[in-house]
């Protein structure tokens, strides 16, 4: 109810009603609806009608429900009466007086859902401001697949921080955590960019947390972009495996996870990697024999990496054309990391296996990566396209 500071609940077309926040004391009307509410209490009671009880699925359902408010709306506007230590409640007729109740503030997100090979993103407008609209546990909770919008990222696009650069990109994993760089998420905020843009360049200059990366549109959705040089040094990875190089870089070393001997080469796109062809027996990896689900965590967690890795597993089909699968870090299983396929190829090099120009299939997709020998930088092409546009709730930060 407006003008006393109250709440409503609506009955809709399927009769369900929906529990709605409380709202500030204003001269609004007493028939404010509830889209207006700041935080629905995310708790749907079925078969809602006038005088009718109802059951709740469990007491702690119905917190907060202790008064609501009473006012003159139309006939589909309800009064729920509670308990808090019951679990029936009553459907009521409107009436005219309300007593406060405290719900978590809520606003609403206008976002993007945008995805490079199947690995999908929550794109947000945040060139306003260099702060991310959005804290860490809230994008956890939009990137449940269940709960939330459903994505393995949230994408900030936010003002330019740096003299050289034309925007500026940061991003929470699907875990809270917040990720150097990624692969796929930068060929989608270059496509986002465009459509928020129409003065835009073909070609942009992002700074990230792994230093300024350049992605260029090219013709059919697709977006080739500058990935950098990679970094090679194990104490830059970082990992505490000892140098198997003069140069101080990782390349075939053992590691034991899971019981068996792996042969494994760091590579840091920005953000740590370990790529493995192989066992130290010889025995080459073979995709559909991965447990990803198992040994992924084993990988990420270990204590050799100290900022948690990356994890690629390669099948080589030939000398330019791979199978890839990977384990990302703050997000587990993945359909495709543009990132992951870059070390790939850089490890696949160093290794002796691969050229420097390669098909690395996900499975999203493919993506063509180049190491240019020239210039030591990483060139990566792929797709990313969008797939909807809408707006959602994000309560207050419960982390």
């Amino acid at each position: 109810r407006g003008g006393e500071g109250g709440g409503a609940a609506r009955c809709d077309r399927n009769s369900h009603v929906r529990a709605c926040a409380w709202l500030p004391k204003s001269p609004m009307p007493c028939n404010v609806p509830p889209a207006y509410a700041r935080a629905p209490f995310n708790y749907i009671i079925s078969g809602a009608s006038p005088g009718k009880t109802l059951t709740a699925r469990d007491r702690g359902a119905m917190s907060g429900l202790t008064h609501s408010a009473h006012c003159s709306g139309g006939p589909s506007r309800f009064h729920l009466s509670a308990r808090p230590a019951s679990r029936v409640m009553r459907v009521c007729r409107p009436r005219c007086t309300a007593a406060p109740a405290v719900a978590a503030p809520a606003t609403t997100l206008r976002f993007a859902k945008y995805q490079g090979l199947g690995n999908d993103f929550i794109l947000v407008d945040n060139r306003h401001s260099a702060t991310p609209l959005v804290t860490p546990s809230q994008a956890a909770k939009a990137c449940d697949r269940h709960f939330g919008v459903g994505a393995d990222g949230v994408i900030f696009a936010l003002p330019p921080q740096a003299p050289d650069s034309d925007y500026a990109m940061r991003i929470y994993n699907s875990d809270g955590s917040e990720p150097e760089m990624c692969g796929n998420g930068i060929r989608c905020l270059a496509r986002f960019v465009a459509e928020l843009d129409a003065d835009a360049p073909r070609r942009y200059r992002v700074d990230t947390l792994a230093g300024l990366i350049q992605p260029e549109l090219l013709p059919g959705g697709r977006v080739r972009v500058d990935m950098g040089e990679p970094i090679l040094e194990a104490n830059a990875i970082p990992t505490t495996l000892q140098p198997t190089t003069p140069e101080g870089a990782v390349v075939k070393q053992c590691l034991t996870v899971d019981g068996k001997e792996w042969f494994f080469t760091c590579v840091s796109m920005g953000n740590p990697h370990a790529i493995t062809f192989g066992y130290q027996d010889g025995t080459l990896i073979q995709t559909d024999s991965i447990d990803l689900q198992r040994v992924g965590p084993l990988f990420e967690h270990n204590p050799v990496f100290p900022a948690r890795t990356n994890t690629e597993f390669v099948e080589i089909l030939s000398p330019s054309h791979v199978r890839m699968l990977v384990w990302e870090r703050g997000a587990g299983i993945t359909l495709a990391c543009g990132t992951g396929a870059c070390a790939t190829v850089v490890a696949g090099v160093l290794e002796g296996r691969l050229d420097r120009s390669c098909r690395v299939d996900l499975p999203g997709g493919p993506l063509e990566i180049e190491w240019r020998q020239a210039d030591n930088r990483i060139y990566m092409t792929g797709p990313a396209e969008l797939v909807f546009e809408g707006t959602t709730s994000m309560t207050g930060d419960e982390a």
